[in-house]
């Protein structure tokens, strides 16, 4: 599902490339009728904020957004188990549901990482998708929660995250 790459996209570490490609992904937001007009306005907001910065000051936020502040962090296990010993096979399966499903997790990348999780769940159906995501919707909504008492305009990528994972339990 398209959204979900966008989202991954948006969520990780911005590039020059990302930079370069968020045109296209206006566009793109506005021809994917999967995605909401919720959805869309809220992408476009932080496109816009992200296209008022140069990439050292936009990777400089993101630093200080995501790195630097442990409430924060993208590595979901990292907020249900902190650097409990639970976190590693917790860490060992998702490598193992990833690899039986075809996905192989780059040398150095932990697969708890957001990002890195949303660009599987692209490759699933949506109900699948949902479904997927429904398992960390409460940690979702602690660390949107957390970004919106940071006033970071990255809250609203969790928030879609969150929401679409909130769907799957209500159906």
């Amino acid at each position: 599902m398209r959204i979900y790459n966008i989202l991954a996209r948006l969520l990780d570490y911005p590039t020059a490339e990302l930079i370069e490609h968020l045109p296209e992904i206006v566009q793109m937001l506005g021809a994917d009728s999967a995605i909401t007009q919720q959805e869309q306005e809220e992408l476009e907001s932080l496109i816009t904020w992200m296209n008022s910065y140069d990439l050292i000051e936009l990777q400089g936020a993101y630093v200080n957004t995501f790195d630097m502040v442990p409430e924060h962090d993208l590595h979901l296990t990292h907020h249900l188990f902190g650097d409990d010993r639970g976190r590693g096979p917790a860490l060992i399966d998702l490598s193992e549901h990833y690899k039986a499903n075809g996905l192989e997790v780059g040398e150095g990348e932990l697969p708890d990482f957001l990002p890195l999780i949303l660009e599987y769940v692209s490759t699933l159906d949506e109900f699948q998708a949902r479904f997927f995501l429904s398992d960390a919707a409460k940690v979702l909504r602690v660390l949107a929660e957390n970004l919106e008492k940071a006033e970071s305009p990255y809250a609203c990528l969790l928030r879609i995250v969150e929401r679409r994972g909130l769907l799957a339990q209500a159906a």
